[in-house]
């Protein structure tokens, strides 16, 4: 058998590092500049000096992006990084330091959506791309999609208390029982299908088809409720949207903001479309088009308690903006 020295082990470590993409994000991004965001989930928790010190929470965040790149539960990015050099070089980590479990991983992702720091760091991070010449332009597409979650074994009358916002007393004096519990997802029916969980509201920028911004809710909320709050800034002031978000309130909204409306027409009863505006609808159907390949990578994703479902929702808008960053350069 043939010994190696140490030029070899150098040398296969470069061979590595041409084929690492997590080296290209780590010299794209500069990650420091989410720290002062993130600190503020050390600022409430942390109540005494005592105990163990807390990851960084930089760490914490890029291992977050590393399971959502990687499509990993948290079980499998804990393996992934004991196991995986390029994960550890990723993260500052050398082989001698503990690395987060499972469970901190977990935590820490729901600590993100109670500190309600998820928008804060979207928008850290588009700001980043805005220093860097990257402006979302050509108008914007909105659009929704459901993300369906595991259905609850429930009581009927643990049912009516969850709707009413309340928590039943099985899962209060049970905190297992509770924990497994997704207390926000909601039913609803659409074209004959029936969901259960949440839905994901986006509005994506036309030039670059980018998440500009976005919105989650539970599932039965209408596309429409959230419609004018996700809109984002863009160079133009041409909005598109399907025939969902149609309506009068829309239009008059839209023209308060001085927005330009290409929203889908819709028929009414004994009053089919005229020629004009289906012609009109498929001109909009091509601009549209451009947000289908947004939700089409969240069909494999799954769902989770809301906290999750949340939190990929960020990583996803957040990740595709990294790509512009990769790809534009």
């Amino acid at each position: 058998m043939l010994q190696s020295g140490f030029f070899d082990l150098d040398n296969r470590y470069h061979k590595l590092n041409e084929r690492d993409p997590l080296i290209s994000l780590n010299n794209l991004i500069d990650w420091e500049q989410f720290r002062y965001s993130l600190n503020i989930i050390r600022e409430k928790e942390r109540k005494s000096n005592a105990g163990r010190k807390p990851y960084d929470v930089v760490l914490m965040f890029k291992t977050l992006v590393l399971q959502h790149l990687y499509n990993l539960s948290d079980d499998e990015v804990e393996y992934q990084i004991r196991d995986r050099y390029s994960f550890c070089r990723f993260l500052g980590l050398s082989p001698e330091e503990l690395i987060p479990d499972a469970k901190t991983i977990w935590l820490f992702k729901e600590q993100l959506v109670k500190c309600d720091l998820m928008k804060r760091l979207f928008n850290d991070f588009n700001e980043q791309l805005a220093d860097q010449g990257y402006k979302a332009q050509k108008g914007q597409i909105v659009d929704a999609s459901f993300v369906d979650v595991p259905k609850q074994r429930n009581s009927r009358a643990e049912n009516v208390e969850i709707k009413e916002g309340k928590i039943p007393q099985r899962f209060e004096e049970n905190p297992n029982i509770k924990s497994q519990k997704d207390m926000d997802a909601r039913w609803t029916k659409k074209n004959e299908e029936t969901h259960f969980g949440y839905k994901n509201h986006v509005t994506v920028d036309n030039a670059q088809k980018l998440i500009r911004d976005y919105e989650v809710t539970s599932a039965e909320v209408h596309d429409s409720q959230v419609f004018i709050e996700i809109l984002a800034e863009n160079t133009s002031s041409d909005v598109w949207a399907d025939s969902a978000y149609q309506s009068e309130n829309t239009e008059i909204s839209l023209a308060a903001m001085g927005m330009r409306s290409h929203v889908h027409k819709k028929g009414k009863k004994n009053k089919p479309l005229s020629e004009h505006s289906k012609k009109a609808n498929t001109r909009r159907s091509r601009v549209r088009a451009r947000v289908e390949h947004v939700f089409g990578s969240m069909t494999n994703e799954q769902g989770g308690c809301s906290g999750q479902v949340k939190t990929n929702s960020f990583l996803r808008g957040f990740l595709q903006l990294m790509d512009s960053l990769k790809f534009h350069r």
